[in-house]
């Protein structure tokens, strides 16, 4: 949204783009994008029978090639998925619904975003005691979690075994979870000039999904 484009497929009884955009800005800068993200999450995971906090997440993240006016600042290139772009790190719970997420350059390692993302989430949220991740973080990060956020990190790894591609135990619903981001035209390549904005836009994209859920019950009632 902040590429300087403006949007011809801008429902005709909105404003000018550039009234839609400055709401956006607001809203991105004082953190309401997220709050009512998250409002929405909390309310979702009541309707299906959960506490609104969770107490289990998986761990991951996603390379996706930027746009021309992504700054070689906020850029890098992901050698193992040939990328050049941005790297979207998130966590999400158990019903594949988003707790955080944070962009940075392509090149940045999984487990240094994740100690910083990790540290987020575990602030934010004081029930979570167990994240599910890939073969990508073990190391260090695994004690880090534990002494310094109370947090489990467990490993989900490939057995000796398995062979061609495997969704393993849990990953599944990190990688439904990231299905969903590609089916949002915006989010098929990073196209904002600042990652704040590229997290907003994450934000924004989980709201039709759960509105969606929270209206399934009340059909099934009336």
């Amino acid at each position: 949204m902040d590429n300087g484009i403006k949007w011809r497929a801008m429902p005709a009884d909105f404003p000018r783009w550039d009234r839609v955009y400055a709401f956006f800005r607001r809203w991105r800068d004082h953190g309401l994008v997220r709050e009512f993200h998250d409002r929405l999450r909390g309310q979702v995971r009541q309707t299906l029978g959960k506490d609104a906090e969770p107490s289990a997440g998986v761990i991951d993240s996603q390379s996706v090639k930027a746009d021309a006016v992504v700054g070689a600042d906020s850029r890098g290139f992901d050698g193992g998925k040939q990328i050049n772009g941005r790297k979207r790190h998130v966590v999400v719970d158990t019903l594949g619904l988003l707790l955080a997420v944070t962009v940075t350059a392509a090149d940045t390692g999984d487990r240094t975003a994740a100690q910083v993302l990790l540290a987020q989430v575990a602030g934010t949220h004081h029930r979570l005691n167990l994240v599910w991740a890939d073969g990508g973080y073990t190391g260090s990060l695994v004690e880090h979690c534990l002494a310094a956020l109370a947090v489990v990190l467990s490993i989900v790894k490939r057995s000796d075994d398995m062979r061609g591609f495997v969704v393993l135990p849990k990953r599944w619903i990190v990688e439904r979870f990231f299905a969903h981001l590609m089916r949002s035209r915006r989010l098929v390549r990073d196209f904002e000039r600042r990652t704040t904005s590229a997290e907003a836009m994450i934000y924004w994209s989980m709201v039709p999904l759960m509105t969606r859920r929270l209206a399934r019950p009340h059909s099934r009632r009336a």
